[in-house]
């Protein structure tokens, strides 16, 4: 759970982003709170543990109803995760942008929404 990153960072428009520049690219970076970011660790590994748990059914010749429900809380999980994570974003990255008198976080998540959507 590391988070050092040796490349140059450059701040943006929005508290906390920062954009990381490369050779040939610019790579955007999100700086979360501690406490966020241990909190969507920790869930993550839950779900990696439930991952690792279906492999284990599958190899183990599980009944399959059984396997499907435990997809299912993974999937579960993983829209947990995602809720956090966009309520987080829209707290602080969009409400940012748009008190600073700026919609294009607004219009990156009208995006990011319709593909989650799909």
């Amino acid at each position: 759970m590391t988070r050092n990153n040796s490349k140059s960072s450059v701040h943006c428009k929005c508290d906390g982003k920062q954009e990381t520049e490369s050779s040939d690219e610019t790579v955007r970076k999100t700086m979360r709170p501690q406490e966020e970011y241990k909190s969507l660790m920790n869930r993550l590994c839950r779900i990696e543990g439930q991952i690792k748990g279906l492999k284990k059914m599958l190899e183990n010749d599980a009944y399959c109803p059984d396997i499907l429900i435990q997809v299912s809380a993974v999937n579960a999980a993983l829209n947990a995760f995602n809720r956090n994570l966009l309520s987080n974003h829209i707290k602080t990255c969009v409400l940012n942008d748009v008190r600073n008198g700026s919609e294009e976080k607004v219009d990156e998540l009208v995006k990011t929404l319709q593909k989650l959507m799909k």
